[in-house]
């Protein structure tokens, strides 16, 4: 089957999804129907495709809607914010030491597998400076994706649950309701960001790079609202595909040793993550579900999306989640050069 009907294919079934959730009332039906579609067809032996430059593309939209929520009162905060972010590097240190021993003796992964099987960097990032470390990217993928699997998934029970959040505040106004100027400085806000961003060689360009120059046009007075509703809802749904198709080609095997790793990983990463939330809530340093958004281990652009649709202090816990993912780039390269020498004799 050619890429373009597999593509096909992979599109109908996560349509499928989201208007199945949708009809049944589910929550959040344009990320966990087209996740739940693809996984289940994943893990039954079917053939799926992600959407390439498609799905990076609708990354772009949740930079631009961080960006956009920095505004001059937002920024005039940051300094606040020192004293959670600062906790950042302990965090990952700890996940490091507890993480690559695990790794090591529970998935039986070598010593650069198992220290990019830890760390709680962005999915793509960590299959990519794994691999190009001498890591598994197959492992690697099923790692990550079983991570960002669980928060997602997890993340919106203990938001309402625990916190008493909403999962229906408002993601975005309707595209109808947009200046269209504006929404034309949000396109390219979004490709002069992205691929400005990638020229330069900035990490995570597709968020990042849309959400400096975003930022710089909403500082400057020349943005004024979010990307409307229904781009939003486009990146959930390209997001909750990209989750369900790592696990295309998963055997029983896998499952048992790499998959059953990443779940018990998760419960390290919880109690970690839950320590540090309640320690930045007693502190008075954040209200609770920001603390606890700021330090769950998903990805940028999931965490984005569920602090949108809490409504939670979006720069508070993007801030986080950039230190803790620029700790993870700057020392990966670093302690995985330095495993992989000792693990070779020197």
């Amino acid at each position: 089957m050619t890429t373009t009907l597999l593509r096909a294919k992979t599109f109908a079934a996560a349509a499928s999804g989201a208007g199945l959730f949708w009809a049944l009332g589910l929550p959040l039906p344009f990320l966990f129907g087209p996740m739940s579609a693809c996984l289940v067809l994943a893990l039954s032996g079917g053939k799926l495709s992600g959407f390439g430059q498609v799905s990076v593309a609708a990354r772009t939209i949740l930079g631009v809607a961080v960006g956009t929520s920095l505004t001059p009162e937002v920024v005039a905060t940051l300094p606040q914010m020192a004293g959670s972010i600062a906790l950042v590097p302990l965090y990952v240190v700890l996940i490091a030491a507890i993480g690559v021993p695990f790794f090591r003796h529970v998935g039986k992964f070598d010593p650069v597998t198992s220290y990019y099987a830890a760390m709680p960097g962005g999915l793509q990032d960590m299959i990519l400076f794994g691999q190009e470390a001498g890591g598994s990217a197959r492992v690697l993928s099923l790692i990550h994706a079983t991570r960002v699997l669980v928060i997602v998934t997890l993340a919106p029970a203990i938001l309402t649950g625990l916190y008493g959040a909403s999962l229906s505040n408002p993601i975005g106004q309707p595209a109808s309701e947009i200046p269209i100027g504006e929404m034309a400085l949000m396109v390219v806000a979004a490709l002069v960001g992205w691929k400005g961003g990638e020229k330069i060689g900035l990490f995570g360009a597709s968020i990042l790079g849309p959400m400096i120059v975003s930022a710089a046009l909403t500082m400057a007075g020349l943005l004024h609202s979010r990307p409307p509703a229904e781009a939003i809802l486009t990146a959930q749904f390209f997001i909750g595909v990209g989750i369900g198709v790592h696990y295309v080609g998963v055997t029983l095997r896998e499952l048992r040793q790499i998959v059953a790793a990443g779940l018990a990983f998760m419960v390290v990463l919880a109690a970690l993550a839950a320590a540090f939330a309640e320690a930045v809530t007693l502190l008075g340093l954040a209200p609770p579900m920001e603390a606890f958004l700021a330090f769950a281990p998903g990805g940028q652009a999931e965490m984005t999306v569920l602090s949108i649709i809490v409504g939670a202090d979006l720069g508070f816990v993007i801030a986080h989640h950039l230190t803790r993912i620029v700790v993870v780039i700057l020392g990966a390269p670093i302690v995985a050069r330095l495993l992989r020498k000792s693990s070779s004799g020197g």
